[in-house]
C-alpha cells in the first residue's frame, strides 16, 4: 500500500521533501517542474530550439537569442549550461498548466530525464498532494 506524505514539501527547504517512489508521481502536482531546470546545447537541440549546426556557436549566442525569445532565462558561461525559462508562478514553461503534465515529455532535458537522481536532494522530490478534484 503506497503510503502519501503527510505534508506538503516546502521547495526551497530540502529537509522536507518526501522519499522519492515513482508511486508517488501520479499524485503529486509536479512540483519539480517548479524548479529551476539548467540544461546543456546537446538538450536544447533535442527539445528543437537550436538546430544541431548551432553547436558550432559560441553558448553565449545561442543564450542571447533564447533569453530574447524568453525561452531562457539565464545562461552560465562557466559551466556552458541553461537555466529554462519558468512562468512567473515559477512553473516550467513546458508544463501544461491544466493537467500538470510535462508537454515536451518525450524531447526533456536530462536533468529532468534523470530527477531526482541528481538534483538539490538526490533521491528525494518535493511531492505535493494533488488536490481530491484535480484532473488525473
Amino acid at each position: 500500500m503506497l503510503h502519501l506524505p503527510k505534508q506538503n514539501a516546502d521547495l526551497e527547504n530540502t529537509r522536507t521533501w518526501a522519499k522519492y517512489s515513482s508511486k508517488l508521481c501520479g499524485h503529486c502536482v509536479a512540483s519539480c517542474c517548479s524548479l529551476p531546470v539548467e540544461v546543456k546545447t546537446e538538450d536544447l537541440v533535442r527539445m528543437q530550439l537550436i538546430e544541431e549546426f548551432s553547436l558550432q556557436e559560441d553558448p553565449k549566442y545561442i543564450a542571447r537569442r533564447l533569453i530574447k525569445e524568453r525561452l531562457v532565462d539565464h545562461f552560465h558561461a562557466r559551466t556552458a549550461t541553461f537555466t529554462l525559462a519558468r512562468r512567473a508562478n515559477g512553473d516550467c514553461i513546458y508544463l501544461d498548466c491544466s493537467t500538470r503534465r510535462c508537454i515536451i515529455y518525450f524531447s526533456r532535458p536530462d536533468t529532468c530525464r534523470n530527477h531526482p537522481g541528481i538534483g538539490p536532494r538526490s533521491g528525494y522530490c518535493a511531492f505535493k498532494k494533488k488536490p481530491h478534484n484535480a484532473i488525473p
